[in-house]
């Protein structure tokens, strides 16, 4: 029981934070105050606010204490390479991935361009985030270095698939992020709360031998993310 009293404690600290009895900009009761009001020791609640860091909620400022975070928007690494499924988890939040479509299909002539194959697997899912459908992915995949695809695995995760079925090295990818005019289909399968727009993600994925093997579209709402990367200056 001890050791999931600190589990305990982090729960009840989300509820309070995403029922704004503790806003953004705030800070959380000191480690002395949530130790007398959750009857545990410091090092139980220590890891709670360690829970509570990594996922998002507080930033711990040294001589300030945890100051709590606005959860309103995501970060989404750009120069990063992260599946959907990596993202929630570290998000923390309540996810679903739903499945539109898999199918096999022949390479338009721009695909062709980009992956060099003409036949490919086509799968669409749109990815729901506290219940709200917030991005909308439309993948290709190059058929003869991913001869299966099917729905139980495109729910779950396609890299798992990829890396640890069919032991495939995902490396690196070529990205461009556009603001665009959000589409029929955007409106369709997006809960887009009215806006116009999306941020649009497209990424050509290469294996470690440089081949290309995957081309998407991430389609998001606009006001969920927030687009980090970390750049430092060279001379």
């Amino acid at each position: 029981m001890k050791n999931n009293k600190y589990q305990l404690i982090y729960q009840k600290l989300v509820q309070k934070i995403d029922s704004h009895v503790f806003s953004p900009g705030e800070k959380l009761p000191s480690e002395h105050e949530l130790v007398e009001m959750f009857h545990t020791s410091r090092e139980t609640v220590r890891k709670a606010l360690n829970q509570l860091a990594q996922n998002g909620y507080i930033q711990k400022v040294r001589g300030k204490g945890s100051i709590v975070l606005d959860r309103g928007k995501f970060d989404f690494p750009i120069s990063g390479l992260i599946s959907f499924k990596e993202l929630a988890e570290k998000m923390g939040r309540p996810w679903e991935t739903i499945v539109h479509e898999v199918t096999e299909v022949a390479a338009t002539k721009e695909l062709s361009s980009k992956l060099g194959e003409l036949e490919l697997w086509k799968v669409v899912r749109s990815r729901k985030v506290d219940n709200d459908n917030i991005i909308l992915d439309q993948d290709y995949f190059i058929k003869s270095k991913v001869p299966y695809l099917d729905e139980e695995i495109c729910r779950n995760s396609i890299y798992d698939y990829l890396e640890s079925g069919l032991s495939l090295q995902i490396a690196f990818a070529d990205k461009e992020v556009t603001v665009e005019e959000a589409t029929d289909l955007d409106k369709e399968l997006l809960d887009l709360q009215g806006l116009s727009h999306v941020v649009v993600v497209k990424s050509i994925v290469h294996l470690d031998d440089a081949s290309p093997f995957q081309y998407t579209e991430s389609r998001h709402r606009l006001d969920k993310f927030r687009f980090v990367d970390f750049a430092r200056r060279m001379k």
